[in-house]
């Protein structure tokens, strides 16, 4: 696929974050029906964790660009690299080298807790920056311009770059579209609506997503609950620090045993992925 065309002056390369969700596919099929300005390059961050029926939707989506190029990017695989370990140079203890923001049981019987979540940033944000930043310098250019697919009704998200060249950017709050008004929108082109994105084991999954996983994608859904329970036992045998047994639902039960109701609508998305994830 072809680099953005070299360029000079103070523009900004415009970049489309594609989260792989029906807010950015939303933007990205606007710019090249023209309703919107057509950015410099779309990125998508893989992390080699989504339902099949994104993949599928994204192979979709770059066979009808033709205005700008789609890049896919990746640090590497979730799966994979959360079953992986290091030992602590600060405490000499063994540690998972890539945390999932799994609930977990309190041991002192006061509750439950949640682990720290860094999978966003490496492996959604940062991957991101990199392509970002590569693709600005072939340009020649110093700015980027982040495109972020963020709906009116979710303005919270909302946040400024900490990166001192990137500046973020948010379409649909600019022409005041909620998230219900994307949907209508694909039903006026006659499209089909396009699936969520978000990793098939993310803890951050409300009980009606669980339920949908398992009734709709149900390979997706034995795929995580087989990795759930081969994290499960990583951390019997080599995580140090940690007391209690990690679980992808809230419940702290398995996947497999766990019930989802599927009137509880609590999603935390919102407040937890930075707005990369689920877009």
């Amino acid at each position: 696929m072809m680099m953005p065309e070299p360029q000079t002056g103070d523009l900004p390369l415009e970049v489309l974050s594609l989260g792989a969700g029906g807010k950015t596919y939303t933007l990205a099929l606007m710019c090249e029906y023209g309703e919107l300005p057509t950015p410099d390059c779309a990125i998508f961050a893989d992390v080699g964790a989504e339902p099949a029926s994104v993949y599928e939707w994204l192979d979709k989506l770059e066979g009808m660009i033709k205005t700008f190029p789609i890049y896919r990017v990746s640090k590497g695989s979730l799966y994979d690299d959360s079953l992986r370990w290091r030992t602590s140079l600060t405490t000499g203890k063994r540690v998972m080298v890539t945390k999932v923001p799994f609930f977990v049981s309190k041991t002192d019987g006061s509750g439950r807790g949640m682990f720290n979540r860094y999978c966003t940033e490496d492996y959604k944000i940062m991957p991101l920056r990199r392509k970002s930043r590569e693709l600005m310098k072939a340009a020649g250019l110093k700015r980027v311009r982040n495109w972020i697919g963020v709906s009116a009704d979710e303005a919270h998200r909302m946040k400024d770059s900490p990166v001192k060249y990137i500046d973020n950017y948010y379409p649909l709050i600019e022409r005041n579209m909620s998230r219900a008004e994307c949907l209508t929108w694909y039903d006026a082109q006659k499209m089909p609506r396009p699936p969520r994105s978000a990793c098939t084991f993310c803890p951050y999954h409300s009980d009606k997503e669980w339920a949908r996983l398992a009734r709709d994608e149900p390979e997706d859904f034995q795929r995580a609950v087989e990795w759930e329970k081969q994290v499960q036992t990583a951390y019997r045998e080599h995580d140090e620090t940690v007391e209690g047994v990690p679980f992808c639902h809230g419940s702290l039960q398995t996947l497999d045993k766990a019930l989802f109701d599927e009137l509880n609508q609590l999603d935390l998305f919102g407040q937890e992925c930075e707005g990369m994830c689920g877009l």
